[in-house]
């Protein structure tokens, strides 16, 4: 990434104290650098570079109390309020796990970290993260204290995960493009025999590495009854259907680092301009249903039951968020949520 590289960090913070408001993801691309360059500009001046993998980020975390989590993708901003505590670690993929803070780990994609702090106004805390991004200098996870976090530890934490090198100038890899559907029409019949024996929703897309299809190009070649392809406005149609119906779901967004998931009612809708926005105490979603290209009404079979979900594509195929149902004990909505996903707007032509 030269063209990156040829920013010099002067000129980045120099840029940011001229646009104070500007988001982080917004300012890195305004200069065309990637969000961890744009971070590590700061590195001495309220920035810290230190250890990136998730056994040491977590365990981090859960020693500052209720914070917020956030996970992106390009169209869709997913933020949870909790504790983070019940981490399962693993070499290709872990887990943290508690009532609010629900993440499933890649760790080879936590590549770069920093522990962020800048001045708050009068009479509150200082703003505090931990920010993870990934080889390419993507966000991968963040986690934001609040004002009630634990701010004692901070100071701790960011002596104990420091690295040596606190240069201010970072270089990233090449961003990986995304893949796009990846279909084999040839293998349709097997897919769809294979697809009715699934007896867990992992089970998919090992299915899908096997007949060397991917997630999107599986949809695509699948046909009813396994998938239906739906209108855009079947988003936003969803969205306000589960709030009128007060039915608990589950909303699944993740990046190749990070999955984070939301159990439970949609309470609060406020669109504005191209967004539409969940702002319920605990659970916040930004999501640009202008970059919605494709949407999906998938059934898979699994042991409890039908796994019914809603998924939405970008225009370069990738995944912005999966809706499914919860079908946990005592929190039953399955039934509702098929009805709603049956109402909404089929496409009549679809994608190939």
């Amino acid at each position: 990434m030269s063209d990156q590289a040829a920013t010099h960090p002067q000129d980045i913070r120099d840029f940011l104290a001229g646009n104070p408001k500007l988001r982080a993801r917004d300012a890195a691309n305004a200069l065309n650098i990637s969000e961890a360059q744009l971070v590590a500009a700061g590195v001495g001046q309220g920035a810290t570079r230190i250890a990136a993998h998730p056994d040491q980020i977590i365990a981090a975390a859960e020693r500052l109390g209720e914070v917020m989590a956030l996970t992106r993708v390009e169209a869709c901003v997913h933020e949870k309020v909790g504790e983070y505590g019940n981490y399962h670690p693993g070499e290709h993929a872990a887990m943290t796990l508690t009532e609010n803070i629900d993440l499933r780990i890649f760790p080879s994609h936590w590549v770069h970290a920093y522990a962020v702090e800048a001045e708050a106004e009068a009479g509150k805390a200082p703003r505090r993260s931990l920010q993870v991004f990934d080889a390419a200098g993507d966000a991968v996870h963040k986690i934001h204290l609040r004002e009630g976090s634990n701010h004692a530890e901070w100071g701790g934490i960011v002596a104990s995960l420091s690295l040596p090198d606190q240069s201010d100038v970072l270089e990233v890899e090449p961003r990986r493009p995304l893949e796009g559907a990846k279909s084999r029409p040839e293998k349709a019949d097997i897919l769809r025999d294979e697809w009715k024996r699934l007896t867990d929703t992992h089970q998919f897309l090992r299915l899908c590495s096997k007949l060397k299809m991917n997630r999107l190009g599986a949809y695509r070649v699948a046909g009813e009854p396994f998938v239906r392809a739906l209108e855009v406005r079947a988003v936003d149609a969803m969205l306000n259907a589960v709030q009128r119906a007060g039915i608990e779901v589950m909303v699944f967004v993740g990046n190749r680092g990070c999955i984070q998931i939301h159990t439970g009612p949609i309470r609060t809708l406020t669109p504005m301009g191209p967004w539409q926005n969940v702002m319920d105490p605990g659970f916040n979603l930004h999501l640009r249903l202008d970059k919605v290209a494709e949407v999906w009404a998938v059934d898979k079979p699994t042991q409890r039951g039908p796994a019914v979900s809603v998924e939405a594509f970008d225009a370069e195929g990738g995944l912005i968020f999966q809706v499914f149902g919860v079908g946990k004990e005592g929190r039953d909505s399955r039934a509702e949520w098929g009805h709603i996903v049956n109402d909404l707007p089929s496409l009549t032509s679809v994608p190939v």
